[in-house]
């Protein structure tokens, strides 16, 4: 029997033919022993992803691929194309998935008609000469119970008839074809039939299944004439299920190889979100500025792509930390819709009191230029488990609701999206709000009085189906708030997240902090922060806005009062007392017990 020279774990080997792998379907692979769920996207990205739902296991080549993401049949996990990561929990609606709830993923590269992938594939899938230079044509590929090495040594005595003699003579044998080598691999045979002063060159290209069973795909040289391509299919199956007949036989007189087991890597499942060290602002990622366009008046939109890789998972309502070329930080929300996951694209407008972040982005950064960032954090996570959401977005806090509504709209869930902006020209992506249709309401130009009476009107009636976003100027996000607990919401369906902390912060105590996991005591003095005294003494705590409105810094209280002095969360937040964001707020009593 011919024997494998090459590891291959480290090859590249078919793993579908792309007619497998058609719009908003699922094809179930298998790979070395490993089975595989292999779906293309809406943008033509071939996902090859482990089989199974992180959950309970499930195969998802049962589950359903809306073009954008695919989803678990039993418990409706979510999963996003290219990355894999999980990107909502029905049973945890509240909760944006932790980072470390991502599937394995294998590479995938479309050629010769078929997707190829591989366990740890080194280098590109192999390129063949003969198939380079011609219009391949995909044959049918026949399964074998049979090892891939028992299947490549038949293939090299295979006889075909060239296509252009089936046309005349279709009942031919094959037997009279002269037959050659031109070519072979450890899992391919390149074979050339002449007959008749006609040629035709196929390429047997062997998928090792598992230990005792694998997968002939046939790509012909060169595609044969509309009129002939029945007959050329009809004759290399024939001749093809012979010669798998030929295999089996001989494999069932061996002993039976021992099965492939693959490797399964155990994934954490923390399902929300978590603190996660290395602490700080970390910008772990390196992305450059594909695009950069004006989408409205005074606000600048850009297209960030990975160096290299694929860009971490991303939900509605998620936001980056930008590392600037001047050395300042800031975040700025994830405008995707979904399906989108090739790029991240932002929107930054132009403050007039800038402090010099919206500045450079307007002024210096341009198309080319590298940028770092952080992974997307997610602390305004939409729920998808309301029969009504209203999204109400002042200016350019269009930019986490706009992923939000995208995400309901391409769900079919109920939504209305109203823009509050000074005119159609500062109103920013119409393009994408004119694709969602009249779920997209424009309040232009209304002065504050107004716009608070009409935030009255839409918050008036609700139930307990229903939840409010709001994204926007502080005075705006105060409005609604008010408004909408006068109007009888319950906290838990308000849900915001503001620009920026504009409380004037108190820094002016001086209380202890002790750290119930860590046993350690430390003094916060006036003019420092707990954020920053904890990371001091080596504690890690990350961070991203570092002005109390994004959440990131969050930390549980055990004991003590907190002295509230952030604008992320609501009051039934801060009346309880038992969580503090530690970048800015403080201390009522003499001493503060964390769960750190």
């Amino acid at each position: 029997m011919t024997q494998v020279t090459a590891d291959p774990f480290t090859l590249w080997h078919p793993v579908a033919s792309a007619h497998d792998v058609p719009y908003r379907h699922v094809h179930h692979g298998q790979l070395l022993g490993r089975e595989l769920a292999v779906w293309r996207a809406d943008d033509d990205y071939v996902n090859v992803w482990e089989n199974r739902c992180l959950h309970r296991g499930v195969r998802l080549s049962i589950g359903m691929n809306d073009g954008t993401e695919l989803r678990c049949q039993y418990h409706g996990w979510r999963y996003a194309n290219r990355s894999a990561g999980c990107t909502y929990i029905p049973a945890h609606p509240a909760d944006a998935p932790a980072r470390t709830i991502c599937n394995r993923t294998f590479a995938s590269v479309e050629r010769y008609g078929l997707v190829w992938s591989g366990e740890d594939p080194v280098g590109d899938p192999p390129t063949v000469e003969v198939l380079e230079a011609g219009t391949p044509f995909g044959l049918r590929n026949l399964p074998v119970n049979a090892s891939a090495e028992l299947a490549v040594q038949h293939l090299r005595d295979h006889r075909f008839l060239p296509s252009a003699r089936l046309g005349s003579d279709p009942a031919g044998s094959a037997g009279s074809a002269e037959m050659s080598v031109d070519g072979a691999g450890d899992y391919s045979v390149v074979l050339t039939s002449r007959a008749g002063g006609a040629q035709s060159t196929a390429v047997f290209f062997v998928q090792p299944v598992d230990s005792g069973r694998c997968v002939i795909r046939g790509v012909l040289a060169e595609t044969p004439a509309p009129s002939e391509q029945a007959a050329v299919l009809r004759h290399h199956a024939v001749e093809l299920n012979r010669l798998v007949a030929r295999i089996e036989a001989e494999a069932a007189r061996l002993p039976a190889p021992e099965p492939m087991v693959p490797v399964l890597q155990q994934v954490p499942l923390h399902l929300a979100e978590v603190p996660e060290a290395p602490a700080g602002r970390q910008a772990a990622l390196r992305v450059q500025v594909r695009r950069k366009w004006e989408t409205a008046a005074g606000v600048a939109a850009f297209e960030l792509v990975p160096i290299t890789g694929v860009l971490p998972t991303f939900q509605p309502g998620a936001h980056i930390d930008v590392h600037l070329p001047n050395g300042l930080v800031r975040q700025y929300s994830i405008t995707n819709g979904p399906g989108e996951t090739s790029y991240y694209r932002l929107g930054v407008k132009l403050e007039p009191d800038s402090t010099g972040g919206s500045v450079c982005l307007h002024e210096t950064v341009r198309e080319g230029d590298v940028l770092a960032i952080s992974e997307p954090r997610n602390n305004f996570p939409l729920r998808r488990d309301s029969m009504r959401t209203i999204l109400l977005a002042g200016g350019i806090g269009i930019t986490p609701l706009l992923a939000m509504a995208q995400s309901l709209d391409r769900m079919s869930l109920a939504f209305e999206l109203h823009c509050f902006a000074q005119s159609a020209e500062h109103t920013a992506f119409s393009d994408v709000l004119d694709r969602l249709g009249e779920s997209v309401v424009r309040h232009l130009g209304l002065p504050p009085d107004e716009t608070v009476a009409e935030i009255r009107r839409l918050v008036a009636a609700h139930d307990e189906f229903t939840h409010l976003y709001v994204c926007g100027p502080g005075p705006m996000l105060e409005a609604a708030r008010r408004e909408a607990a006068a109007a009888g919401w319950s906290d838990d369906h308000v849900h915001f997240e503001y620009f920026k902390n504009t409380t004037e912060i108190d820094d002016s105590s001086t209380f202890e902090v002790a750290l119930a996991r860590s046993a350690l005591t430390v003094t916060v003095l006036s003019g420092s922060t707990i954020l920053e005294v904890l990371r001091e003494q080596g504690v890690p705590l990350p961070s991203s806005c570092e002005q109390g409105a994004c959440g990131t810094c969050v930390a549980t209280v055990l004991e003590g009062e907190p002295d509230h002095q952030d604008v992320y969360l609501n009051d039934s937040d801060h009346e309880a007392g038992d969580r503090i964001m530690t970048c800015v707020s403080r201390a009522l009593s003499d001493r503060l017990v964390l769960d750190l």
